[in-house]
């Protein structure tokens, strides 16, 4: 097969029997990515202490948060399946289908901002919206307060993440806590965070292939820092449309949150960390393959044909970017009594 060369700055990459000066790919990804932190970041005016950590933990896996006292956060973003619950769109109150595939929570907290459309500026804005949508939780934030205080074992645990507040059990402190558990969820030790701190053997050769080809083909242009994504947002099909099923003509992305007309089926970039634990892709929930997945962005967003050979060689290095999964211990959860608010009775 005949060879073809690509240029990325004063690297030279061959599609067949890659060629590459070893400390020249390696500054060249330093520029464009960082690797993830070992700690979680802190939360602009949310401090993270063991306490709320725990309670946001518990609030987290709390299934009574849900109307129906079914559904919880884990249901949707699922702790050890890559932090995704692996459906198109998830199955929500009463049986009902969201609209768009929900995200990885995990290393959401780096993310520019949280929905496909960007409607959440931070984690704490997001840990709302799921629970007063009436496809997703359908309860109130009036009723979920209700809720947790009919709980009376929640009573001191939100005392103790929240010392000298009068009354801690409010739904902006519901939020606080979910935030800050959510944002201990991250993946630090990749392949590729080792490979940016120095580790040229961290990559194999095939991986360090895909990841010049990941850079001179233009996907860095979007996705790049330290999520490979979630930075910033861009239209799906700039140089080319995907099928309707993939790109649902109904659903305008962030238009719907800024009506400005150039933001038609614009959504945030998602990130790539742990891509290949987190199937189905794209906002729809469409794509299964991950091969697929690559070509399609290649068609639609860089007007580039990428040959088979290419595909393989930047699927296998996203694998690199997939991580040991955090290990969280499930939380006994404070039972309820007779007199903790039930769960409706039209709900079921």
């Amino acid at each position: 097969m005949r060879a073809s060369r690509y240029w990325l700055g004063g690297l030279a990459l061959m599609a067949s029997g890659f060629v590459w000066a070893q400390p020249s790919l390696m500054k060249q990804a330093q520029a464009l990515f960082q690797p993830i932190p070992l700690t979680p970041p802190v939360l602009p005016g949310n401090a993270a202490t063991p306490a709320k950590v725990e309670l946001g933990k518990m609030l987290y896996f709390d299934p009574r948060l849900s109307e129906s006292h079914v559904i919880s956060c884990n249901s949707c973003h699922m702790i050890g399946m890559g932090g995704v619950d692996l459906q198109s769109t998830s199955l929500g109150h009463r049986w009902q289908h969201g609209g768009r595939n929900a995200p990885t929570v995990y290393n959401a907290v780096f993310d520019v901002a949280q929905f496909w459309d960007g409607r959440a500026k931070d984690l704490e804005a997001q840990a709302g919206g799921p629970l007063v949508n009436p496809v997703e939780m359908d309860t109130t934030e009036s009723h979920v307060t209700e809720q947790i205080k009919g709980i009376p074992g929640y009573g001191p645990l939100f005392a103790k993440a929240f010392p000298g507040v009068h009354d801690p059990i409010n739904f902006e402190d519901v939020r606080k806590a979910i935030a800050v558990f959510e944002a201990t969820l991250i993946t630090p030790n990749a392949p590729f965070d080792r490979f940016l701190r120095g580790n040229a053997n961290a990559l194999s050769t095939q991986q360090k292939e895909g990841l010049a080809l990941f850079m001179s083909k233009g996907c860095a242009a979007c996705h790049r820092g330290i999520n490979v994504g979630g930075g910033m947002y861009a239209k799906f099909g700039v140089v080319e449309l995907p099928g309707g099923d993939i790109l649902p003509a109904g659903d305008k992305g962030r238009f719907a949150v800024t009506k400005t007309a150039g933001d038609e089926y614009v959504f945030k970039v998602p990130s790539l960390r742990n891509v290949t634990i987190t199937a189905p892709y794209f906002h729809s929930g469409k794509v299964w393959d991950l091969r697929e997945a690559v070509a399609i962005m290649g068609s639609s967003q860089l007007g580039a044909k990428l040959t088979s050979q290419e595909v393989d060689r930047i699927t296998t290095f996203l694998g690199s970017l997939t991580a040991p999964q955090p290990v969280v211990t499930l939380p006994a959860l404070p039972p309820s009594v007779a007199a903790t608010p039930r769960p409706r009775p039209d709900v079921h």
